[in-house]
């Protein structure tokens, strides 16, 4: 999930030059068709007296081990490389069918079977248990036995191949004046057995690495020896063509794709969710084996429909192909095949030895997308390896280690590497990604691309931006124009150099800020900088609120805000990542707070006197402790994304304020200590909590308090109280608890005229205890609106996400302190987020 309306969150602004490839042909470019060397056949099998589709009907190559069945509604696909002349359809009752294949090319079939008259003996059928039910109990009750990752350890090769298609563009968008320098890309076409769609293969990535596994403790490693990826030399990219970021199980109970949990075939509780058929049984491989069908029992659970092959003796998964169920609530999506082959590894244990990814992915109503391939093979098995100690990392369960030759393999080697050679097609697309640089309008387009994902627009060594806060408006400083710059990565990949201007036509004052950050090491993390400053900023908010000068924060400002603080502000840091997952953080900050019309920093003294403090002045060290254990990121020069973890992230910080440091007037210590989790609850959905605690000791002015974050615009906040104002309380001690439970569609599926929209429903709280322990006599008033929480602040509501693909919104009220002045009792709030 991609949360897009955080002004200031954490996310690669560095693209590489192959996701900028990517995304070049995504937004821009069609088909046509051509031939290549893999065969690929589709067709539907029908009664031919009734007209009637037929599922179960066999398909085969002649003459090879290659073959399928046709799906419950008579439809079937085959995609192969071994060199065929014949195909077949037969079926019990019907006069077998056979045809002349073409290798190499794209073919499509309607197949009409002549029902054959057989007489046979009187046949008494009784009422029983199905045969395939009895199949699918032994199944589960051997699964700890038959399931790969039982074996206590074992290693193999893996090589992995991942290839991205553009598809299904009209040929009047090709034939656009904009594409006129790009038609020889349109020599690549081909079309998709699995949907019959043309497409365009844009980027193909393939990696060889040795994979370690070890059950107690727990720990994976894998060893990226080679790696090749089309129109790239950077490593940063090569650790998620591994194996350790594809795999799945159909073990498991509930199989996680595009990040929704789907229920096995063959989970513990399959017979509440799938209708089984058995099919056939025959010698496989020299085994004896069963061939079971299966398909949802209701519409839009996430489920597949598909076939597995089972051996009799020890009931293991041989093979089997299972494909998204029609109507899944799954965005962007449209299919979704995977195919996996296994191999008997000594007497018992049956090994994965081939796997086979396909998801068709759709961008518009249209249908415009592209495919995602990826094969899987395996080699050089072996169980109950020797592995010597300290080989896994003690700090980790899973790592990948990419070789620093792994990208300095000739075309010639990586024939030599291959467990099947590419095809000619394949090969193509190295020679057209290279090529496509060439072309001057192709680097226009991806910086204008560039420009929208990550809101700055590259010219050489600068980026300018971010473009949403080059105009904005506040009651303090009317509007404000500011321009933002920032080094690129041709300037270099060690130092980025930060800075801004801005100008407020109604306060008349220049605003300024200028900052760098050094790269020490990219993985694990290890890098300093500072950043100095001198502008207005809004107290009290989150670090993933809407930026006090995002022209949104203005639009959905929910009333006037005019209780911006004008601050001068210096900071440095040092952050240590001593193995993923773990890092600390030592900064320092030297910041002036200035006083305001709006919000004054008054104190009365001991003869009732008021007095005014023109500004306030601490100086801070801070050290910051984090832990997410198995977290996993995408990289950037200089940011990173994370892909989260199932465990709890731990922050632990500790501050202390240092009098007489650079002016700093306040002794005091900070203590905080947040735990934040989400994990799914099967079959319901997932669960996501926050607890956030936290003391304050000595004499800080309420400024450098916990003001507890408040928001005061439409868009919804996470991290914020959504119905509490700015400012309205203040606390040195408390403690707060978040929880989210997302159904992910649990409820609405069910609802026939709701179903097709594919909303998902969330219920929400957030409860904030906390008091103000010690308040000096001499301290800066609060603010008329700030209040001491005398019992816990409570606000709960509902949410639809996954409204059109792009929008949350929640409904929300609040609980306790609904009389307090100028406040929300209820509230809508939206975010736009992108989830599959």
């Amino acid at each position: 999930m991609i949360f897009i309306k955080h002004g200031n969150s954490k996310m690669i602004n560095r693209h590489t030059y192959t996701i900028q490839t990517i995304l070049f042909f995504l937004f821009f470019f069609s088909v046509t068709l051509v031939n290549s060397q893999v065969t690929r056949i589709r067709g539907i099998v029908y009664d031919k007296e009734t007209k009637e589709p037929l599922p179960f009907v066999n398909i085969a190559l002649d003459g090879t081990s290659i073959g399928t069945i046709t799906g419950f509604d008579g439809s079937f696909f085959l995609e192969t490389r071994v060199s065929a002349k014949k195909i077949s359809a037969s079926y019990i009752g019907y006069v077998k069918w056979d045809t002349i294949v073409l290798p190499g090319t794209y073919q499509k079939f309607e197949i009409y079977l002549q029902p054959e008259t057989i007489e046979i003996s009187e046949v008494v059928v009784k009422p029983g248990e199905n045969p395939a039910h009895r199949i699918l109990q032994n199944i589960i009750d051997r699964k700890e036995l038959n399931d790969p990752t039982r074996v206590g350890s074992y290693k193999y090769e893996v090589y992995n191949k991942m290839e991205l298609d553009v598809n299904n563009i009209s040929e009047s968008y090709k034939n656009q004046k904009v594409f006129n320098k790009f038609q020889f890309i349109f020599d690549y076409i081909d079309t998709s057995a699995v949907t019959g769609k043309t497409f365009l293969p844009i980027f193909i990535t393939e990696s060889l690495s040795d994979f370690y596994y070890q059950k107690q403790p727990k720990k994976q490693k894998e060893i990226i020896k080679a790696s090749n990826i089309s129109g790239v030399d950077d490593n940063s990219l090569t650790d998620f063509t591994g194996q350790m970021y594809l795999d799945f199980n159909l073990y498991d109970n509930f199989v996680p794709i595009m990040g929704l949990d789907m229920v096995s075939p063959i989970a513990n509780f399959g017979l509440v969710y799938y209708k089984y058929y058995l099919i056939d049984s025959a010698f496989r491989d020299n085994h004896w084996c069963y061939h079971i069908s299966f398909k949802p029992k209701r519409k839009q659970e996430p489920t597949f429909t598909g076939y597995f092959w089972v051996q009799d003796t020890t009931f293991a998964i041989q093979n089997y192909k299972i494909s998204l169920a029609d109507g899944v609530n799954i965005n962007y999506v449209q299919n979704f095949v995977a195919e996996q082959a296994y191999v008997m590894i000594g007497d018992s244990v049956w090994f994965p030895k081939k796997q086979e990814l396909f998801v068709d992915f759709v961008i518009t109503n249209k249908e415009y997308g592209f495919f995602g391939r990826k094969t899987t093979s395996y080699d050089k098995i072996e169980l109950y390896p020797i592995i010597q100690p300290g080989f896994f990392s003690k700090e980790v369960a899973q790592e990948t280690v990419t070789k620093a030759d792994a990208l300095t393999y000739t075309p010639e080697q990586w024939q030599e590497l291959r467990p099947d050679s590419l095809s000619k097609r394949e090969q193509d697309i190295f020679v057209m990604v290279d090529s496509i640089q060439e072309v001057p309008l192709y680097n226009s387009i991806v910086d204008v691309i560039n420009t929208i994902v990550t809101g700055y627009w590259v010219k050489d060594y600068i980026e300018i931006g971010p473009y949403y806060t080059l105009y904005s408006f506040n009651p303090i400083e009317g509007s404000r124009f500011k321009l933002g710059m920032r080094t690129s990565n041709k300037f270099s990949t060690k130092v980025m150099l930060t800075g801004h201007l801005a100008y407020g036509t109604k306060d008349q004052k220049l605003k300024y800020g200028l900052g760098l950050v050094y790269m020490f090491n990219k993985n694990p993390r290890r890098r300093a900088g500072f950043n100095y400053s001198m502008d207005y900023e809004q107290l009290g908010t989150t670090d993933y609120a809407f930026l006090s000068d995002n022209f949104l924060s203005s639009i959905f400002s929910r009333e006037t805000n005019d209780k911006l603080t004008q601050s001068k502000q210096f900071s440095t840091f040092y952050e240590h990542e001593w193995f993923q997952g773990y890092s600390n953080t030592l900064s320092f900050l030297n910041k002036r707070i200035y006083s305001s019309e709006t919000v004054p920093f008054m104190s009365i003294d001991e003869n009732n006197d008021t007095t005014f403090a023109e500004s306030l002045v601490t100086s801070e060290i801070k050290l910051n402790s984090r832990f997410a254990f198995n977290e996993k990121f995408v990289m950037g020069e200089f940011d990173r994304m994370s892909l989260g973890t199932n465990y709890p992230i731990i922050n632990f910080n500790i501050t202390t304020g240092i009098q007489g440091v650079f002016g700093s007037d306040y002794n005091y210590l900070k203590l905080n200590l947040s735990l934040e989790q989400r994990f799914p609850i099967h079959p319901i959905g997932d669960f996501r909590y926050i607890i956030d605690a936290g003391r304050i000791f000595g004499d800080a002015p309420y400024p450098f308090l916990q003001i507890h974050e408040g928001n005061q615009t439409y868009a919804f906040d996470d991290y914020a109280y959504n119905l509490m104002n700015y400012y309205e309380f203040i606390s040195n001690q408390y403690v707060s608890l978040m929880i989210e439970h997302h159904f992910n569609g649990l409820f609405l599926n069910h609802i026939p005229l709701m179903r097709k929209l594919k909303w998902r429903e969330i219920i929400e709280t957030k409860i904030l205890a906390g008091d103000l322990t010690t308040r000096s006599s001499d301290a800066i008033m609060f603010p008329p609106e700030a209040n001491d929480l005398n019992i816990p602040y409570m606000e709960a509501g509902f949410g639809i996400e996954n409204m059109f693909k792009f929008f949350r919104a929640d409904a929300i009220w609040r609980l306790t302190y609904k009389d307090n002045p100028d406040i929300l009792l209820f509230g809508v709030f939206v975010k736009m987020q992108i989830m599959f």
